[in-house]
């Protein structure tokens, strides 16, 4: 019976978020209650909320500082090198901006963390796709599955916790699945060009002057129509006020020809990068690599906890770069929105997972997947691993994969003559998708800064993610490493 309502239970909310009849925060708290009701256990929903909380508040810590921090240092400018030359590469083509973004999020998930690489790399590609009016979906998905080939990286979570789990070494996991995680991140790219081809048959291919001179034209309709309603003055002096006079023209008061205003750069016109921003801070360039550099170091050494770098690197970087209080106050007000979304659907998603766990959803779900695999798969019980971690990490947390499901189905592999090694290697084949799940928290920073719905990301995305790990699969097979 648990198992019916754990399956049911994660349907409903699948299908209320894609069909958005429901927002993600009120389906994650309003759907697992209604199913503690159903299961006899709504006495224990406090317990549960409580426990699933206490576990998830840590991760939500270092959400909210580390949107804070790296939004600090885009704020200053650290990664504006890092735009320009992706910028210059993609320009306004849509192919080569969609392959751009899987460039970019794999280069930044080299940190191991998902949350840090979304926030790059939306940022940085954000204002390209809005410009150019392409699908933001592409971005989100692109991204996501980048990041999930990346995340098996050694300090990135899945390939440590299966070490941890089965007693084994996360190199001789992690190393001999290189050629199968690379020919996994050649496909994302491989993806995202089809997926490139496609924006530019839909949008065309089009030049930088082009996509400008268009958005001018609607600015200028806008100002026009607004103009016209109080009928006072003409409509050229306004446009030439609102939108600062590029180009050359004639002072309005004087009579006398303005020499025209020196172009900006093309990638920094086509992403709406200011170079004058106010809060940039390139007298502290290097304070601030050196800064991020130590944290991340620090982070995959494990010196203190990751939410405690990152509280730390918040208030040193705030400190350094913004010593007045009112342009603190002004930096995290600025970031407030994001904080504020990520972590309430951080404690809205641990209602969730303490339900499924509280209640004993989740062992009974991976019992009855274990228990209903056909004997005659026993000697390929590295296969069926690498088969059931695409859903079974997509449905329950990393933890609740690797502590709880890996170690029955190593024991089953063993029973049939099958090394843990290769179940190791198999368990990691789930990841590209594990990291659009809704029990994944960075995954609400990256449709959260892209101002996309978590319903589109999912409907666009899981087919996509799971081919990926599909790829991943029959390459390790293939080479032998499963």
């Amino acid at each position: 019976m648990l198992t019916i309502l754990g399956f049911a239970m994660i349907a409903t909310f699948l299908v209320l978020i894609m069909l958005k009849k429901m927002s993600p925060i009120a389906a994650l708290v309003l759907i697992p209650a209604l199913f503690c009701v159903f299961v006899g256990k709504g006495a224990e929903l406090g317990d549960y909320v409580l426990d699933g909380v206490t576990s998830l508040a840590p991760t939500a810590a270092m959400l909210m500082f580390a949107i804070v921090y790296f939004g600090v240092m885009i704020d200053v400018g650290l990664f504006d090198p890092i735009v320009r030359a992706i910028l210059k590469f993609c320009k306004a083509d849509p192919l080569r901006i969609v392959v751009g973004t899987a460039v970019l999020a794999a280069i930044v998930s080299l940190d191991g963390d998902g949350s840090t690489t979304f926030m790059i790399t939306v940022s940085a590609m954000y204002p390209l796709y809005k410009r150019l009016k392409m699908s933001l979906v592409v971005m989100t998905g692109v991204a996501a599955m980048a990041n999930g080939v990346m995340n098996t990286l050694p300090w990135g979570g899945p390939t440590a916790r299966a070490a941890t789990a089965l007693k084994l070494d996360a190199s001789d996991i992690f190393i001999p699945m290189i050629p199968a995680l690379a020919v996994g991140l050649l496909g994302v790219f491989a993806l995202s060009y089809v997926l490139g081809r496609r924006e530019r048959k839909r949008l065309g291919v089009l030049t930088l002057d082009e996509v400008l001179v268009e958005e001018k034209a609607e600015t200028e309709t806008v100002l026009v129509v607004a103009g016209s309603g109080n009928g006072a003055g003409t409509g050229t002096g306004k446009m030439a006020a609102a939108t600062g006079g590029s180009g050359a023209g004639t002072d309005a008061r004087t009579g006398v020809d303005e020499p025209a205003a020196e172009e900006p750069e093309d990638d920094e016109r086509l992403a709406g990068l200011d170079p004058d921003r106010t809060t940039l801070r390139p007298k502290l360039y290097w304070f601030n690599a050196l800064l991020t550099v130590t944290l991340l170091t620090a982070m995959i050494m494990e010196l203190l906890p990751i939410p405690v770098l990152f509280l730390l690197g918040a208030a040193l970087a705030l400190t350094v770069n913004f010593p007045h209080m009112p342009d603190q106050k002004a930096r995290l007000g600025a970031h407030a929105e994001n904080v504020l979304n990520v972590a309430g659907m951080v404690f809205a998603a641990a209602v969730f997972t303490g339900v499924l766990t509280g209640t004993g959803m989740v062992d009974n779900m991976a019992n009855w997947l274990v228990d209903n695999i056909p004997d005659g798969m026993g000697p390929h019980m590295a296969f069926v691993t690498g088969v059931l971690s695409i859903p079974l990490t997509y449905f329950m947390s990393n933890d609740g994969f690797y502590f709880g499901v890996l170690p029955v189905l190593a024991e089953a592999g063993q029973a049939h003559g099958v090394s843990s090694l290769e179940i190791a290697r198999a368990s990691l084949v789930g990841q590209p998708l594990h990291m659009s799940s809704p029990l994944v928290p960075a995954v609400y920073v990256l449709v959260g800064m892209a101002k996309v719905e978590f319903g589109d990301h999912t409907r666009f995305v899981v087919k996509w993610a799971a081919l990926t790990s599909l790829v991943i699969l029959a390459a390790g097979m293939l080479f032998g490493i499963i």
